[in-house]
């Protein structure tokens, strides 16, 4: 089963424990994945992206990322 829903920048700071300006700067400087989706001109991601991104990224500063 695929995990469809649509995560803004609040639910991925939510889940890697950021502040959402901290996304946005992952974004801007290309360590986020495109977005999914763009409504009204705001990016979305399918959650099963988010958690693919998160288990290929490197461990920050011994930091669990679960």
């Amino acid at each position: 089963m695929t995990d469809r829903r649509l995560w803004s920048y609040k639910e991925i700071a939510a889940h890697i424990k950021v502040q959402t300006d901290t996304v946005r700067s992952y974004r801007k400087h290309g360590l986020l994945p495109p977005p999914d989706h763009v409504e009204a001109g705001k990016p979305y991601w399918y959650a099963e992206t988010v958690h693919a991104w998160v288990a290929s990224r490197p461990r920050n500063r011994g930091r669990r990322l679960d």
